[in-house]
């Protein structure tokens, strides 16, 4: 496949926001495995009165930092070229906006291919590259091999959407104070210290049959140590008298897990997956360190 050029320019100042609709709120401009965009209102009782900064270690689509608009926030992924993504939106908006119309105009079969091959060499391109892989890949999934490459086949769409303009500047305006670091979640205890933080944690969910596949969208691995070690980081936050809240999958081992903890049951709609008949509602856990 031929190399596909960019010929259009970016004004000097690419990281100005001209306009945004004014009824347009910022949300995720993702799909993410595990977004939390329909539980929203089911946590909304849950989440503290007041608090001064927020925290996500697993930003993932950043759904509940986008409905909270924190004044101040931290925002953590291990997924480096996720934190990317958002760094750009934040920063460089307008170049990002550019590289996704060229994205649009070219769309097809043969371009998909050529962009999942070629991961760009500047920031703005890869992150441009993962927007555009994500509006267009089959089922709107994120997944990457054990090399860190991703490796979802294009979807079925007709005419897919890849650029919203308004939406990318609306998270721009909700990131520009925002700390994006791409850290594992226990850096979370270097920046959450005092009863003034909320952290929220949404890691993989420990998988609850022989088929689940929440686990393996990415390359990290998350197993059963791993739970272990992110109840242990709820704990010290907790001790510390942070305001703590962590979503995971209904079942015993978790319920073990955090039984110190409040605990409440929500009930959730998984939306990706190939097949439709397995796209039902199951339950979930939200624990607290606080009532």
């Amino acid at each position: 496949m031929g190399n596909f050029i960019c010929t259009r320019t970016v004004s000097p100042d690419s990281s100005l926001v001209t306009s945004v609709s004014p009824t347009l709120l910022p949300r995720p401009f993702l799909k993410w495995a595990g977004g939390k965009g329909q539980l929203i209102s089911q946590y909304l009782p849950y989440f503290p009165d007041s608090f001064e900064t927020y925290h996500e270690p697993f930003l993932g689509g950043g759904a509940i930092f986008f409905r909270l608009q924190p004044a101040r926030s931290v925002l953590m992924d291990i997924n480096d070229e996720l934190v990317n993504v958002y760094r750009c939106v934040r920063d460089r908006v307008m170049d990002v906006i550019v590289l996704l119309e060229e994205h649009q105009l070219h769309h097809g079969q043969d371009y998909y291919y050529w962009v999942r091959s070629n991961p760009g060499t500047t920031d703005v391109e890869r992150a441009a590259r993962l927007i555009y892989l994500n509006r267009t890949c089959f089922n709107g999934l994120y997944r990457e091999n054990s090399r860190g490459q991703f490796n979802v086949p294009m979807g079925s769409y007709k005419n897919p959407k890849i650029c919203h303009v308004d939406l990318l500047q609306a998270a721009a305006i909700a990131l520009r104070h925002t700390e994006l670091f791409a850290h594992p979640f226990e850096m979370v205890l270097e920046h959450a210290r005092t009863p003034q933080d909320f952290v929220y944690l949404d890691p993989p969910y420990y998988p609850i049959s022989a088929t689940s596949r929440f686990t393996s969208y990415n390359r990290y691995a998350f197993n059963r140590d791993d739970q272990i070690r992110l109840r242990d980081v709820f704990a010290e936050l907790a001790r510390r008298g942070v305001k703590a809240m962590l979503s995971n999958s209904d079942c015993e081992f978790i319920r073990d897990l955090y039984a110190d903890f409040p605990t409440h049951t929500i009930t959730a709609a998984r939306s990706i997956n190939s097949n439709a008949r397995r796209r039902g509602k199951i339950t979930e856990v939200l624990v607290t360190s606080y009532r």
